[in-house]
Order: structure tokens, then sequence, then C-alpha cells
């Protein structure tokens, strides 16, 4: 027989700025580059050629930083199955270790 009861999960992101330090280093470069390669068309007759090629360079590279920048958000979510008698303020609070008790108001 099946039990109709539903699995509460818990999600955490342990996502870091090192995670994606990385990807926004290769992008800065990546402009960088493109952008000395506009100071090295521009000349009277070639405007328009220098803000293609950066124009160009920036709208392609976009997409790759933002593929690779939420696939590195992907990975780095877990989902943990809770079990009965866990709470998500009990759980949260064994996540990181702390036992104290939570502040409550006195009158």
């Amino acid at each position: 027989m099946m039990d109709n009861k539903t699995q509460k999960y818990r999600m955490v992101c342990t996502l870091t700025f090192g995670d994606v330090y990385g990807q926004i280093i290769v992008w800065l470069i990546v402009i960088f580059l493109s952008l000395a390669s506009a100071l090295g068309l521009w000349s009277s007759t070639r405007q328009i050629y220098a803000l293609a090629v950066v124009g160009l360079v920036i709208v392609l590279s976009f997409p790759f930083l933002l593929f690779a920048f939420v696939t590195t958000l992907l990975n780095h979510i877990e989902f943990t199955p809770l079990e009965d008698s866990e709470t998500t303020s009990s759980s949260s609070r064994r996540i990181y270790g702390t036992t104290q008790k939570p502040a409550e108001a006195t009158s």
C-alpha cells in the first residue's frame, strides 16, 4: 500500500563568492580585450566598426557568463529530506551548530 504523506525537504544553498569569482574575472578580461581591440580599430573612418566589435563581444559573451553562473548556482543547491520530528526552526539551528534558545518576550 502506498502512503499518501508528503515528504518535506530542506533547501540549502552552499554557493560562495569564491565559486563565481573566476567566472567574473574571465568575463572582465574578455571585456577589456574587446575594448583594447576597439581602440585598435578606432580611427576617423572605422569608428562604427570599433563600436560594433565591443557590442558584439559583450552581446555574445554575456549568455555564456549567465549560463556558467546559473549552472554553478544550481550545482550548489542541496535538498535534504526532513524527518517527521524536525521543524524548520530546530533544523536550521542544528545546521549552524547553535544550541542557544531563541529570545522570548517577557512581560
